[in-house]
């Protein structure tokens, strides 16, 4: 069974424990920076409004995937993670264009792709965040009423008349 990462934009408080712990977990120590998660603060003309953790969404149809040159990303077929193959990957950044939520960024010091891959089922971040904004669902129990209900609410708060 798939499993993906939900964020719950209501409880975050931008603690980035989720960062530390992620960058912790891949680098072997705390380097934000190389976090596959990233909690992002939004702002309404000026005024503090939310943090919003920005992870890979593991998409059913990836992007990323489909728009690497060199076919250095695939499915993990135990976790459904997309993986990039560090030593394919060149580094182009063309998966970081052509994914829309964000997901892909570009290591600060390997000049590689690098995005969330679940940790091999058993996501770090998830661990550590005491708020509980994040957790790890099975992709079937994301049904289409939370969906709605997380789109209405992300809508409110991000696409708001400036």
């Amino acid at each position: 069974m798939e499993k993906v990462i939900q964020v719950d934009i209501e409880k975050c408080v931008g603690c980035r424990t989720c960062e530390v712990a992620c960058s912790l977990k891949k680098t072997g120590r705390v380097y934000p920076s190389r976090s596959r998660i990233k909690v992002i603060r939004f702002e309404k003309r000026g005024e503090f409004h939310n943090y919003v953790p920005m992870v890979c969404q593991q998409c059913s149809t990836p992007l990323c995937m489909d728009a690497c040159p060199l076919n250095a990303i695939s499915k993990d077929p135990n976790t459904g993670a997309m993986i990039i193959n560090e030593e394919a990957c060149v580094g182009c950044r063309v998966c970081t264009v052509a994914c829309p939520i964000g997901g892909v960024s570009l290591d600060p010091v390997t000049n590689v792709a690098f995005k969330c891959d679940l940790c091999n089922g058993d996501p770090e971040c998830v661990k550590y965040c005491e708020p509980q904004a994040i957790s790890y669902v099975p992709k079937d129990k994301l049904d289409l009423q939370t969906k709605r209900a997380k789109s209405k609410r992300f809508s409110e708060l991000f696409l708001l008349k400036l």
